[in-house]
Parts: structure tokens; C-alpha cells; sequence
């Protein structure tokens, strides 16, 4: 039987950022990830957007993780040469009812503590971006983009540098309370079971996040956790349209996503997307028959794009907690002392801003544990 002081289950972005900063304070910490590296889930198949934290209800953790995690990340990524670029967002508007979700996220967003939110006239959205068609905007110039491989690399060096043993192609079967602490059961790709002893347990699957609270003993359903996955699909946008937008351009939010936006990458090219859809299983293709939305949609505000110019790019699956129909759920991240589990700390319904968040979520999650 091994031994750890701390086990960590998932090597998303989020894990391995928890595991880097845990590593500065304590020793003998095992990240364990099914896959056989890092970030394989939501963490590599995202926009890659550090956002600004004005989505999200005032004092809940999205808003205060985001508007935290904003500054630290750009931070860290220019102390540690991270690919990135603050290149800015607009949020634009041309219907009646989109002008007045924009105006809300602005007022959101000074409610947050989003320091430079502007609104832009259709006059001043043209000047800055001369090829896009808006009535109104929201700019938003903290927003970002980083490349996320980069940055899990990043988090995975300065855990492994202080010792932090990575265990990939391990797959937790069970957690089981035991004295002090937990026996995790975990199976490897041979298919050979082990198990772990390991006084603090941290929940950082992701869209298994439900699965290893309910092997603890959580009821996931009575307490609101179980993930209902949100598939997004991403439509790469023809490079003959590269360098026409310098900045994200996004329409007002839906319900459940951010809305069908245009995602430019570090390389200069752009697509387009997420939708979202609830969906019962997880698979990364992307449905072609899907480009006529994305077309329709993209069309209202990029007037230049042709259904030709968009041929489908790569998906990702969003670990929610708000079920379809449902309104605004956050982050939950918690100790479960309360239900006889001390020690196991549970982090679900990890979705955006997830990416942005991350180095607040793991400062939040180390003072979690280190008064424990």
C-alpha cells in the first residue's frame, strides 16, 4: 500500500495548479489522472480566453475567482514566459435585447470589481474593429488569451520540481473513508489495482468530479452535484479572413454559454464557437451539419464570413451542475466535513471561468488545506 500525505484526483488545469502551489508547503503529494497526461478533458479543448470576471453574480466564487484569477494569471504568465496576449474583447449588441444584456454586464461588472469595462457607441466599435457589425459594444481590455498547454506544462514542471509524484493512466475506482484519512483505490492501464493511504483528499475530476463524490459516500444528486455535460463545438474560420479582427468579438451570452464568438488564437488565425448542447455521452466530433447554425449566427456580426469559410475544428465537453432549464449554479468548492469527511475537499462543476480562475481557485483551495 502506498502512502501520501495528499492525493489529487485530476490533472486538468485545475489539479496540476493546485498540486504547484500545495508543493510550497507540504510534501509527499500524488496527482492521479486517468489519461496519460495532462489536460486531456475541458482544460485543452476550450477558447483559451483569460476572461475579465463580469459574466458572473457579484460575491459568487466564478466573479471573485475570475476577477482574482485575471490579475495572477497574466502575472504569471509574463514572470514564466507563458505564451499570451491581452488583446481585449467586445461584447457587441445589435438587437434591442442584446443592448440590454450588454448594458447589465457592464453594470455587472463594476458591481464585480472589473476595473476598465467601457461601453463603445457603434462609432467607436468601428474604429476599433472596422469589419464587424454592432450597434453597441462592451469593451473589455483585460481580456486574454494563453496557451493553455503551455501554462498545464508550466504547473506540472513546478509541482514535479518539489516532488510531487504525477501519476497518469491511474484511474480511481473508490474512495473510502479510513480512520484519519482515505483509502483511494486506483487501477492503472494494465488493469492492476493499488491503493493509496493519503490523509486529504482533493476532487478535481472535472466531468468526473460527481462520480468521485459519490464513491466517497455523497449523495450527488441530493446535494447538487451531478454533472450534466455541455457539449461545445468549434468551427475554424478560412485563414484568407486573418488579421480582418485584432480582438475576441462575442455576442450577448445565452443561458447556459457565452454565445458563438470569435476566438482568435496566438498564431493569428481565428474560429468560431462554442454552441452548447446537453449531451448524454462524451465524444469530441464535431457535427458538419452544424455550420449552417455557426454560419447564421456568426453572420449577424461578421458580415464578411462565407458558409465556405467555415469547416469544422475540434469540441469540448463542460463539466455543469446546471441542468438544462436550470439558472445559475457556481463553483462548488467545499470541504466535506459536514458529511463526515474531513480532509476530502471537492472542487465541481469546474467550468468556465475555470481556465482564468485557476491560480485563485488553487491559492483558495491551499488555504483550504493548509488550516486543516
Amino acid at each position: 500500500m502506498e502512502q501520501s500525505h495528499i492525493t489529487i484526483i485530476g490533472a486538468g488545469v485545475v489539479g496540476l495548479a493546485v498540486a504547484a502551489r500545495l508543493s510550497k508547503k507540504h510534501k509527499d503529494i500524488i496527482v492521479l489522472e486517468q489519461h496519460d497526461g495532462f489536460g486531456r478533458e475541458t482544460s485543452s479543448r476550450n477558447s483559451e480566453v483569460i476572461h475579465a470576471g463580469f459574466y458572473y453574480p457579484a460575491d459568487s466564487l466564478k466573479a471573485r475567482l475570475c476577477v482574482a484569477g485575471n490579475h495572477l494569471l497574466y502575472e504569471l504568465c509574463a514572470a514564466n514566459n507563458i505564451p499570451h496576449n491581452k488583446i481585449g474583447k467586445i461584447v457587441i449588441a445589435n438587437s434591442v435585447a442584446e443592448q440590454e444584456k450588454v448594458h447589465s454586464l457592464f453594470e455587472q461588472g463594476k458591481k464585480n470589481g472589473v476595473p476598465d469595462l467601457g461601453l463603445l457607441s457603434k462609432q467607436q466599435v468601428l474604429a476599433m474593429e472596422p469589419n464587424i457589425r454592432a450597434e453597441l459594444g462592451l469593451h473589455s481590455p483585460s481580456t486574454g488569451i494563453v496557451d493553455t498547454h503551455a501554462l498545464m506544462k508550466y504547473f506540472e514542471a513546478a509541482a514535479t520540481a518539489r516532488s510531487v509524484t504525477m501519476g497518469y493512466n491511474c484511474s480511481v475506482k473508490a474512495v473510502q473513508k479510513i480512520g484519519e484519512g482515505y483509502l483511494v483505490t486506483v487501477r492503472d492501464a494494465d488493469g492492476e489495482e493499488m491503493e493509496i493511504a493519503s490523509e486529504i483528499v482533493i476532487n478535481c475530476a472535472g466531468l468526473s468530479s460527481d462520480k468521485i463524490a459519490a464513491t466517497a459516500g455523497i449523495d450527488v444528486a441530493k446535494r447538487g452535484y451531478a454533472i450534466h455535460p455541455c457539449k461545445g463545438e468549434y468551427f475554424s474560420v478560412s485563414n484568407r479572413h486573418r488579421g480582418k479582427l485584432s480582438r475576441l468579438v462575442y455576442p450577448a451570452p445565452t443561458p447556459i454559454s457565452l454565445g458563438i464568438h470569435a476566438v482568435l488564437k496566438l498564431d493569428g488565425s481565428f474560429k468560431l464557437g462554442p454552441n452548447a448542447f446537453y449531451v448524454d455521452k462524451i465524444d469530441y466530433d464535431v457535427d458538419p451539419s452544424h455550420r449552417r447554425d455557426f454560419f447564421q449566427t456568426a453572420k449577424g456580426y461578421l458580415p464578411f464570413l462565407e458558409m465556405d469559410d467555415l469547416s469544422p475544428d475540434q469540441s469540448g465537453i463542460r463539466p455543469k451542475i446546471q441542468a438544462e432549464g436550470e439558472g445559475f449554479k457556481d463553483f462548488i468548492i467545499r470541504e466535506e466535513r459536514d458529511k463526515r469527511l474531513p480532509g476530502f475537499i471537492d472542487l465541481i462543476g469546474i467550468e468556465s471561468p475555470g481556465l482564468t480562475a485557476a491560480p485563485a481557485m488553487a491559492e483558495h483551495v491551499g488555504d483550504m488545506v493548509d488550516g486543516l
